[in-house]
């Protein structure tokens, strides 16, 4: 892709390799020329990174703000959303985005894997709520987790958001009681957390990443997976499965970031401008999670499409997480697991 430089007319490649690579560090994409940022006389080009395409959500979100900011900025930032173009892993995105080579990103639904803090929010069904997730992460919790991300990875959240409550979907049967998961290969997310929630409940937990799963599922490697409702489209897994079953296993927690040394490049008002405007796209990306969340509108997106959707009784499945999956967690936790389980 051709970016024009903001200081001549000759155009500064920015390809795959030289995004991946890292070389010019944070001098590189601090208006990939030499002058400060804010003293060009165009816009800083700020790319906003993400995995999955539109119209998954959280690049809905990211579209929305990226939109927005340029907008609302007057000439002084020219954000770019760039969906599974220049960066196609959630590794990747994050890596660059440490490095300064795009401005801002998303870890999508690896965020745990990448940022092992985010673990707790994902243990099978400690989280109960939309409400409950809301008001920690956009309070206290969310602000230490916030200094945590800058003091250790050279990060800062812009904004959480959720990719919502994770439910199984399988080609063989749906899941009515955890007993129907034994035996069953359920890809995970390559973090532990993943795999202890799938194996806790009885199933067999197959880590791989998201452009695996697909051809592994074609392929009779895995029986299923899991995703929320919202994404079941976008990423094209009702190709690949005949069953949904709603069982709200995980939350999935996960936050779009920004490069500190950009971030601290800006003026205060400039600072402002971007939380307010990511606490919209929060928003955003919260009420299309939401508004489809449910075993109505699962079987209204779903059962067209050639799905069965069923809505096990949770009880069962919450007192085995409880009982094999909780405990080690607690005591990993400390202290952020007391604050969670003081909000259900």
């Amino acid at each position: 892709m051709s970016i024009d430089s903001g200081n001549d007319n000759k155009p500064l490649i920015l390809t795959r390799r030289a995004v991946l690579r890292g070389a010019g560090g944070l001098a590189g994409i601090l208006a990939f020329r030499q002058a400060p940022v804010f003293a060009q006389a165009t816009a800083q080009k700020m790319i906003v990174a993400h995995m999955n395409p539109l119209p998954e959500s959280g690049s809905v979100s990211m579209d929305w703000f990226a939109k927005a900011l340029s907008e609302r900025s007057k000439g002084e930032i020219a954000a770019e959303f760039q969906g599974a173009t220049l960066l196609t892993k959630e590794i990747e995105v994050i890596n660059a985005v440490k490095s300064g080579n795009i401005a801002m990103g998303s870890p999508a639904g690896a965020a745990a894997t990448l940022f092992p803090e985010m673990g707790a929010f994902i243990v099978s069904y400690l989280i109960s709520s939309y409400n409950q997730a809301y008001s920690i992460l956009n309070g206290s919790v969310g602000d230490r987790l916030d200094k945590i991300f800058q003091e250790k990875y050279g990060i800062k959240v812009i904004y959480f958001y959720d990719y919502g409550f994770r439910h199984f979907w399988l080609n063989k049967h749906a899941i009515a009681q955890p007993k129907d998961l034994r035996g069953i290969k359920i890809r995970v997310q390559p973090s532990k957390v993943f795999a202890d929630c799938v194996n806790g409940l009885g199933g067999v937990a197959v880590p791989l990443a998201w452009s695996e799963v697909i051809t592994a599922a074609q392929q009779g490697l895995i029986d299923g997976a899991d995703l929320p409702v919202v994404n079941m489209i976008p990423l094209k897994a009702y190709e690949v499965s005949k069953y949904f079953s709603m069982t709200y296993h995980n939350y999935g927690a996960t936050l779009v970031a920004m490069n500190l040394g950009i971030w601290k490049s800006l003026r205060p008002d400039q600072q402002k401008l971007i939380l307010d405007t990511g606490r919209e796209a929060q928003g955003v990306v919260r009420k299309i999670t939401e508004d489809v969340d449910n075993l109505d509108a699962a079987k209204k997106l779903l059962e067209p499409l050639g799905m069965t959707i069923n809505a096990p009784d949770l009880g069962p499945f919450k007192a085995i997480a409880q009982q094999k999956i909780w405990p080690q967690y607690q005591k990993q936790y400390g202290a952020l697991w007391d604050e969670i389980v003081a909000t259900r």
